[in-house]
């Protein structure tokens, strides 16, 4: 599995996920799609393979993830929704001609409509994030407790409580200064 991109395996929210392809967005923003290549790599990992994918379709993807972002952002705040964000979301969703199919062992995986159909795998994430902001799914909307991430993570957790978008960076992080400015005072 490539660094850096989820394991889908373990139940990550494809929406929210997307959206952290850029994080650290109010420090120094770290760009986890820099490329087509890791573009593909990520939808790969993501259970959406496509063979390539071009620049067109790389600006595609960011200009959904920023939508994505800025949606679930003012979702998880009770603000109104930005209308170019709920716009291009729409967009995606229906550009998108994936279909999902059952596989033997019961499992969901998705068919684009051609091997390097990017905007198939687009329509799938955007379809996921309506279903999020929209409150179709079990969870809530939050946006990470972390100053400089500030991401915004779908929480299944049953309290509904979680702070980080994700503990094993985020979580560990602010845990880690917290320890330290505490030995400091000592």
């Amino acid at each position: 599995m490539p660094a850096g991109f989820p394991d889908f395996r373990l139940g990550a929210v494809l929406a929210t996920s997307f959206t952290g392809t850029l994080s650290e967005r109010h420090g120094d923003p770290v760009e986890r799609i820099p490329t087509p290549q890791r573009l593909v790599d990520w939808l790969e990992v993501s259970g959406l393979a496509v063979n390539s994918c071009t620049a067109a379709q790389l600006d595609l993807a960011r200009e959904l993830r920023e939508a994505i972002h800025a949606a679930a952002t003012a979702a998880a705040l009770g603000d109104a929704l930005p209308a170019s964000a709920v716009e291009t979301i729409n967009e995606r969703s229906l550009q998108g001609r994936a279909a999902a199919i059952l596989t033997p062992e019961g499992n969901r995986r998705w068919r684009l409509s051609a091997p390097s159909r990017v905007e198939d795998a687009l329509g799938v994430i955007a379809a996921d994030a309506i279903d999020l902001i929209s409150g179709e799914r079990d969870g809530k909307l939050a946006l990470c407790a972390s100053p400089t991430c500030r991401a915004a993570f779908f929480d299944t957790s049953q309290s509904r409580t979680r702070k980080w978008c994700d503990m094993n960076t985020c979580g560990n992080r602010q845990k880690k200064a917290r320890f330290n400015a505490t030995h400091r005072r000592r």
